[in-house]
């Protein structure tokens, strides 16, 4: 089976404490119920305002650069995703549209490269 990354995308300044009713997140946890139970989830979790980002990129001269934010600069960021796996892509995009009522906003499901571990 294949593994997928199910992400949630949130606009820029999320704050779950004001826009997640308890209507909603009874939602997700009845989606994680459901995932548990189907035994497609493999692990799942919610991330932090992207104000409290880090990124770290390679310099041109080998020197690496810490800097505050998001790696990239975006309307919306990742705030959340959930690790499944799935018989098919159809079976995952069918998991990412019941995310999407659930978590109300965009969804990617994205399958995950996989390269044997080295010898």
């Amino acid at each position: 089976m294949t593994q997928y990354l199910v992400a949630i995308h949130r606009p820029d300044g999320y704050d779950p404490a004001t826009a997640e009713d308890e209507a909603m997140i009874e939602g997700i946890h009845a989606l994680n119920r459901d995932m548990i139970a189907a035994g497609v989830r493999t692990f799942a979790g919610g991330l932090q305002s992207e104000t409290l980002a880090k990124s770290v990129r390679l310099q041109p001269d080998g020197e690496l650069l810490v800097t505050d934010g998001p790696y990239l600069e975006s309307k919306e960021h990742v705030g959340g995703f959930w690790m499944l796996e799935c018989a098919s892509i159809d079976e995952a995009l069918a998991w990412a549209r019941k995310a999407a009522v659930a978590c109300r906003a965009s969804v990617e499901v994205r399958p995950f490269h996989f390269r044997p571990p080295p010898a």
